[in-house]
């Protein structure tokens, strides 16, 4: 079987553990060194020293892999090419007390810097997880094959920055005919294992889900469901009905409330979807798209709305929160029947007292 791997997200690391005192410890080298030399620029004689340096903590057979332990950091974000600097957050990290606030740190170094086949010798823009992340947006869910399907893409010829369906199931089977998942094994491992570190997505059943799309498919307790409770093809539907909707009513797909066209909304059922039957739960007239401050406020039974359209606020909302939102009504195109069926059951789940602002 051929093997062609030279496009592929190389994501190799030495430590996986990033509470770990290898983790840490070499880390923290690496950023003691960058300060030392920081007038002085790139050579490979400085390059040995910082080798060395990290050699004599954390001894290894071979210096191939105390310089993966060095450039696992460039391809987590932690350091930019050739050691010129570190990621703003890298100290930050290293003093965190706690491994949730650890973690938190992690994700936005990840996400913001992380360059995969970058290394402290080998420079690159290429940013696969923003690439993973927007066509996830796309898609709806990544299953685990099809993130091994994205390890093989060279994404500096995707121009739009993400794959459609129909690309990403070309790229599954290429990843199966050259054998990725078996010749690059450790690699996949690595990436699934930093994913689960990121905040606002989540593993599902082996599928990466954007938190605000699990908990609109199962709920708000999608961490306790058991695993068959969920289309994730009907709810992908659901969704495109609701963007469709948008695009009908308003030449744009945005936030039917708002009216503003965030790169991300959510379709925000109505009746809740682990309360509904299957018939409702993927009825499109039981979801409004809405962006991620309406949903949460709206999920969490916070607001709803009238059968004019009004919000309904909770008492227990602040002054200032509902006096940003009080002028904002649902357009009455949008109130059907059916919509305003399943509003009449959403205004009962409504926190505390409910009110009308005039």
């Amino acid at each position: 079987m051929p093997q062609q791997y030279q496009d592929y997200w190389k994501l190799t690391v030495e430590y996986t553990d990033i509470h770990g005192d290898k983790f840490l410890g070499t880390l923290r080298i690496i950023v003691d060194f960058i300060e030392e030399f920081s007038s002085e620029d790139y050579s490979t004689e400085l390059y040995d020293i910082l080798q060395n340096r990290v050699n004599d903590v954390f001894p290894k057979s071979d210096m191939g892999s105390v310089r993966k332990s060095i450039n696992q950091f460039v391809k987590l974000g932690f350091i930019n090419f050739q050691f010129r600097s570190y990621h703003e957050l890298t100290p930050q990290f290293l003093s965190a007390r706690t491994n949730r606030r650890r973690i938190d740190l992690f994700s936005s170094i990840f996400y913001s810097n992380s360059k995969l086949n970058a290394s402290i010798t080998t420079n690159s823009d290429l940013r696969q997880i923003h690439f993973l992340l927007r066509t996830l947006e796309e898609i709806g869910r990544l299953t685990k094959l099809q993130i091994m399907g994205l390890m093989t893409v060279d994404i500096s010829t995707i121009d739009r920055g993400y794959l459609i369906q129909s690309e990403l199931d070309a790229a599954i089977q290429h990843s199966s005919e050259i054998g990725f998942d078996e010749n690059k094994y450790n690699q996949i491992s690595y990436l699934l294992n930093f994913l689960n570190k990121l905040n606002d997505v989540v593993f599902m059943n082996d599928e990466l889900y954007f938190e605000e799309d699990a908990r609109s498919i199962f709920g708000e307790n999608f961490n306790n469901l058991p695993p068959n409770r969920r289309d994730p093809y009907l709810h992908r539907n659901y969704k495109i009905a609701l963007k469709e909707e948008s695009f009908e009513l308003y030449d744009k797909v945005q936030c039917m409330l708002e009216k503003l066209d965030y790169p991300i909304l959510v379709a925000s059922h109505i009746k809740p979807f682990i309360q509904s039957n299957e018939n409702e739960a993927y009825d499109p007239n039981n979801g409004l798209l809405l962006s991620r401050t309406v949903d949460s406020l709206f999920d969490l039974n916070y607001i709803s709305f009238n059968n004019e359209g009004k919000i309904i606020f909770s008492n227990l909302l602040s002054d200032d929160v509902i006096e940003k939102w009080k002028d904002y009504r649902l357009d009455n195109i949008l109130l059907n029947d059916e919509r305003l069926r399943y509003l009449s059951y959403h205004n009962t789940l409504l926190r505390g007292i409910p009110q009308i602002v005039a």
